[in-house]
């Protein structure tokens, strides 16, 4: 195949996932379009890995053996755009750019068994549920290494903000943990005319609100990056009634899984002895969900290289500020060495950002992926 008809079949494939988005393992068609794609042009597709998942092989001699992973799954989001390839789920659309991610790596693939002057043997990952639910983590249980060996796993992922036709890296931490955590406050109901007579659980909540933006303010030294949101309340059905519960629900993020642990004492501390000083309890439940996306060096470097190679060397950033959001890559760079590299698609107008019900992954910027995903498995091959 031509670079070019390469670039058409990712295309129509990107639009195609678009139009038809599928949320947490739910992506059998998103699958059965790549598995069907790849396997017309000779391809070794293994499906149902990690559920929904598939990952394709390519190998062409002796040589290093890499993954390549690229998310799939969309997002219960009602999409506003009005263009042709608009989603035609209700409540689904493609609001993160995993359709241009499946499609780039569907057209790496489709490139390294075109051109054959690489060396090794690559394993496309395609991965379900990375939004909430952990393909990543599942994949890693089921057994996605020791099924397909890696020596080292690359991820990659769009990023409005970033000019199209650039590349931004860290050697280190990319992206934060994600934890979530629940407080659940028992005080004493009373009439809201006689709180003297009552515990009330909705002043110890908001005590517990302010008290935990204490931790990253005053507990942690300022150096450490951490942030502590409280993103629910819940609590009281009548106007003249304090309630005799409320439940607070937030989230924390991170780089470090120490740091973690400090954050999750931290809370159940300060919840008891708010709830302690007003006569109530505290009941903390700690959901340890996302580790931190962390780098390694001589991969990032690699990243780099192929970046360079790709863009040239003025359009590739080296050690970004790493984001406060979080990537169930960070399950494969658990066991696995590895790099993952965000990449621009701003054009003339710039992107709307991720999570957007307007956003749009940037077509131009297909080819750019494709032949990072390239030069990448050229770069691992001279190592």
């Amino acid at each position: 195949m031509t670079d070019d008809q390469i670039v058409e079949v990712m295309r129509s494939c990107r639009r195609a996932l678009h139009a038809r988005p599928e949320t947490a393992f739910e992506e059998h068609a998103t699958a059965r379009l790549l598995a069907e794609t790849l396997r017309a042009h000779g391809i070794d597709v293994f499906e149902g890995v990690g559920r929904t998942g598939l990952v394709a092989v390519l190998r062409n001699g002796a040589g290093p053996s890499i993954g390549l992973r690229a998310d799939m799954d969309a997002l219960p989001v009602q999409e506003a755009n009005s263009f042709g390839h608009r989603s035609v789920h209700d409540g689904k659309m493609h609001a993160c750019g995993h359709d241009g991610h499946a499609a780039m790596l569907l057209g790496a693939a489709l490139h390294l068994n075109a051109n054959r002057d690489w060396r090794g043997t690559v394993h496309c990952i395609f991965q379900p549920a990375e939004e909430a639910l952990g393909g990543g983590k599942v994949m890693v249980e089921e057994g996605l290494f020791e099924r397909f060996p890696c020596d080292a796993v690359y991820g990659l992922h769009n990023w409005p903000g970033l000019p199209a036709g650039s590349f931004a890296v860290n050697h280190g931490p990319m992206m934060a943990a994600f934890d979530t955590f629940e407080i659940s406050v028992d005080g004493k109901g009373s009439h809201a005319a006689m709180p003297e007579k009552g515990i009330d659980s909705l002043v110890i909540a908001s005590e517990i609100v302010l008290a935990l933006q204490t931790i990253v303010s005053r507990r942690l030294a300022p150096q450490v990056p951490a942030v502590v949101t409280v993103t629910q309340i819940h609590g009281g059905d009548a106007w003249n009634v304090i309630p005799a519960q409320a439940v607070l629900r937030g989230t924390v993020r991170c780089f470090s899984e120490p740091v973690q642990r400090q954050i999750h004492g931290l809370i159940g501390e300060i919840a008891g002895a708010a709830a302690a000083m007003h006569g109530g309890r505290a009941t903390l439940t700690y959901h340890y969900a996302y580790p931190p996306t962390i780098n390694s060096d001589a991969e990032t470097d690699l990243a780099i290289a192929a970046a360079t190679q790709t863009v040239g060397a003025d359009k590739v950033i080296y050690d970004c500020q790493p984001s406060m959001a979080s990537e169930d890559f960070s399950f494969m760079l658990r066991v696995k060495r590895g790099a993952y590299i965000w990449m621009g698609v701003d054009g003339d107008v710039p992107s709307a950002t991720l999570h957007n019900p307007h956003y749009d992954f940037n077509d131009d910027t297909l080819v750019v992926g494709m032949r990072y995903w390239h030069n990448l498995v050229l770069a691992c091959g001279a190592a």
